[in-house]
């Protein structure tokens, strides 16, 4: 089992930087990186740029992006993102796709709706290819339709990438490949994982977590915090100009200290174990600021990484 990071850059890019050297230096061999566009939820647009300061910064640490959104970006420009962020890190780069939502980037982007609703497996077919290690990629399909154009720089061997899931139809794309999916704090890990089947796939489970004396106290602290920051999930615009529902908070909040590794470090240790996955990713933003969230690296890497 590996344990890394999941920063949703919910301080900011600056501070979380900070949290991805502080995790090299307490022990940690990973960290991954959300992508939002548009919403303070998390404040990092670019996975794959703040993936590049981060491994410019480290020296061990392996730096994934959970999840880069694929429905808005080109499959070969990303392809040749990545590829380059792996030759600069010496292969400590981690690439997480995703389908992303219905949302207003979009439009922005230019892609529009019909790449999120049906254009994913093309996307990332084409990614696929680019990161193979082939000399050359040409397409020919109906949202991807380009000459052959040189691999560069070619990865040396095919790069692994993970599929950020969280319905059964995304969950179906990244089993017909054989791709380890990336699952996210809201949800229970079992069902998508049971729809993929069995597998060899190292695939990465995100928790949000929380040390304290008891759970009892760390949830106290977390109903203080979370609320104010999850309530920035309303920022979310689809592209036919609507909000999404309103989720009711403190329901939310109660689903998430429901499934979520709480309290002192050998009860979440255990409850890490019993995760279903061979990759954790945990999420340490949730006491709210930037020197409460330091603190909870420091005790993870001492207190509960020894004990999985």
């Amino acid at each position: 089992m590996t344990a890394d990071l999941f920063l949703l850059s919910a301080h900011g890019a600056a501070a979380t930087v900070e949290y991805a050297v502080a995790a090299e230096t307490a022990g940690f061999g990973g960290v991954w990186l959300a992508e939002h566009h548009f919403i303070e939820y998390g404040r990092c647009p670019s996975a794959t740029a703040l993936a590049g300061v981060v491994l410019g910064r480290t020296h061990r640490l392996e730096v994934g992006t959970a999840a880069c959104v694929l429905s808005n970006r080109h499959p070969v420009a990303l392809g040749e993102e990545a590829a380059l962020l792996d030759a600069v890190s010496g292969g400590r780069f981690r690439l997480g796709v995703g389908r992303g939502g219905p949302w207003v980037d979009l439009e922005v982007f230019g892609t529009g709706l019909e790449r999120f609703e049906r254009g994913f497996p093309e996307s990332l077919d084409v990614l696929l290819e680019w990161l193979s290690g082939t000399r050359s990629v040409s397409a020919d399909g109906e949202f991807f339709a380009f000459r052959d154009v040189a691999v560069v720089p070619r990865p040396a061997v095919r790069l692994p990438v993970w599929v950020a899931a969280t319905s059964a139809a995304t969950v179906d794309v990244a089993a017909a490949r054989g791709l380890p999916l990336l699952l996210g704090v809201h949800d229970e890990p079992g069902p998508l994982l049971d729809r993929y089947g069995p597998s060899a796939a190292e695939h990465a489970v995100a928790r949000l977590v929380a040390l304290g004396d008891s759970r009892a106290q760390a949830e106290r602290r977390l109903r203080r915090t979370l609320p104010r920051w999850l309530a920035t999930t309303a920022g979310y615009i689809r592209i036919d100009g609507s909000s999404p529902p309103r989720r009711d908070l403190d329901a939310y909040v109660d689903h998430l200290l429901r499934i979520s590794p709480i309290g002192p470090p050998s009860e979440v240790a255990a409850a890490l174990t019993d995760a279903g996955a061979g990759r954790l990713l945990l999420m340490v933003e949730g006491f709210g600021d930037r020197r409460a969230t330091l603190e909870q690296i420091d005790a993870l890497a001492a207190e509960v990484l020894p004990l999985l």
